[in-house]
């Protein structure tokens, strides 16, 4: 029986609902480039994808650790003695050397400013699942979460598909580079009030995707000093902490909480993940972090349905507890990722192309707004369709990150290597000139244009030589057709 003709009505509204966002221009984007995707030998003329939030640029140093640390493996002959042990039942708690290495971690992304308690530290399947054990715990149906724009369009899909909790947007502009204010978040709350929505908590994302800023300290504390007044949930997404290429700058909410005792702590919850400062979206290590005891045994209940495989936390409590190559790791990433980002940002400078000035994340925010032939949503799918067939370019537009204002984009530079970096550089170029060369044309034709009618307007006596029905029937011009490539200009101007 075909699965199509099944009838929803038989299927629960969770798995029929629209909620997965499966349909945004930003899952759009990867569908068109796994139609065509490029390859540097077998279709250099396929889509890049610069989609993907993806950090792959210190595999080698993985590489080198895990040759020369064969026993972290329980699937190698040195390691295969601890087989048995990691692949009977484990404790949905983690392995405890799992829990301290993870901590640990967390500590050194943050340059040591601050530690953390690895009997806090719950499992979850990668970050997506973190934040839905989050939304699960603080929320119920019907009830909200505001969120400063833009943000992440696969929010739409971790915290509200199942859970039936609201996203409300906080709304940034650019003519503040985005940043959050006070009045912003009191005008969200306030207009959710007169919904009759009840707010639950502020979700941010420190460092922003897809910004690629991060949060000063003093914003930080303006934040707490929000949710502390409405008694609300402060949901910190930290997932990009380790790719602020100046590591000094970064400041995670738990160095806050501790230079604001009053601060309530039940309220603040981190979200943290192994995806992007080491790259390994495919290992599934969410981390739910809460300074609220209750909702750390909740997360942790709730953690069965998306446990982290014990033979990863075996590898990944080796290679985490090895503080010379992480240290290392940490310094090596932050040095490739801003040497990556600059060498994107200045090539497109070069063509009169800007961004959003930011160093963290594995991306950047593109300005593109002088090239939407109007300053409206529809004009920036139509480019962004342009971008994607003829630049052949997957870069997300500004819509599907709920962004208020049309013509940004956000491009993804760190997926990649450097030759097919510099082919997507060259692309961009090519097209921008080509656009350049194209509107000085329409211009200067435009410009003879207006010369040819100022000439035939002022001047009678070459009115009266070029005007037809005053022509001797003996001069050429007259029987000549003024589609003629032998045509006078003046005479193809006239006509």
């Amino acid at each position: 029986m075909d699965v199509a003709m099944v009838n929803d009505n038989n299927l629960s509204k969770i798995a029929t609902n629209n909620g997965h966002g499966e349909n945004s221009p930003y899952f759009d984007g990867w569908k068109a480039y796994d139609t065509n995707p490029f390859h540097l030998q077998h279709n250099p003329n396929g889509v890049i994808q610069m989609g993907l939030a993806e950090n792959q640029l210190c595999f080698d140093l993985i590489q080198e650790w895990i040759e020369a640390n064969p026993s972290a493996s329980i699937c190698t002959p040195q390691g295969a003695f601890d087989f048995k042990e990691k692949a009977i039942f484990q404790d949905y708690h983690g392995l405890p050397e799992f829990r301290t290495a993870i901590a640990n971690f967390m500590s050194q992304v943050r340059g040591n400013r601050v530690t953390f308690d690895p009997t806090r530290i719950v499992m979850s399947g990668g970050a997506t699942g973190a934040h839905e054990t989050v939304a699960f715990c603080l929320a119920n149906p019907g009830e909200a979460l505001l969120v400063p724009t833009p943000y992440y369009p696969g929010f739409d899909r971790d915290l509200r598909w199942r859970t039936g909790v609201k996203l409300l947007p906080v709304v940034c502009e650019s003519s503040n580079n985005f940043n959050i204010t006070q009045e912003a978040l009191e005008t969200a709350y306030e207009k959710a009030k007169l919904d009759n929505i009840k707010v639950k908590g502020l979700l941010i994302t420190n460092p922003s995707n897809p910004l690629g800023t991060h949060f000063d300290k003093e914003t930080l504390k303006d934040l707490v000093t929000f949710i502390n007044d409405k008694n609300i949930h402060l949901i910190c997404d930290e997932i990009y902490a380790g790719t602020v290429t100046a590591g000094d700058e970064f400041v995670s909410i738990a160095e806050i909480i501790e230079e604001e005792p009053e601060c309530n702590r039940d309220l603040i919850h981190i979200v943290y993940s192994l995806s992007k400062d080491m790259g390994f979206p495919g290992f599934r290590v969410g981390i739910v972090y809460s300074y609220n005891d209750h909702v750390v045994s909740i997360a942790r209940k709730m953690s069965s349905f998306g446990l982290v495989s014990t033979q990863t936390q075996h590898m990944l409590a080796s290679m985490l507890s090895d503080n010379m190559f992480v240290v290392n790791f940490i310094s090596e990433s932050r040095i490739r990722l801003a040497h990556r980002h600059d060498m994107f940002t200045r090539g497109l400078a070069q063509v009169g192309i800007g961004s959003l000035e930011s160093n963290a994340g594995l991306f950047f925010w593109m300005d593109l707004r002088r090239f939407l032939k109007e300053p409206t949503f529809e004009s920036e799918m139509t480019f962004w369709r342009i971008i994607i067939n003829e630049i052949k370019l997957n870069v997300s537009p500004g819509q599907s990150f709920h962004c208020s204002e049309p013509g940004w984009f956000r491009v993804c530079f760190a997926n990649m290597d450097d030759e097919t970096t510099m082919i997507a550089l060259r692309r961009i170029k090519t097209f921008v000139l080509k656009n350049k060369m194209l509107e000085v044309k329409i211009k200067t034709q435009k410009q003879c244009w207006q010369n040819n009618q100022h000439l035939k307007l002022s001047s009678r006596r070459l009115d009266e030589i070029l005007t037809p029905h005053r022509m001797s029937p003996h001069s050429p011009l007259a029987w000549m057709s003024p589609h003629s490539p032998l045509a006078s200009p003046l005479v193809r101007a006239q006509n």
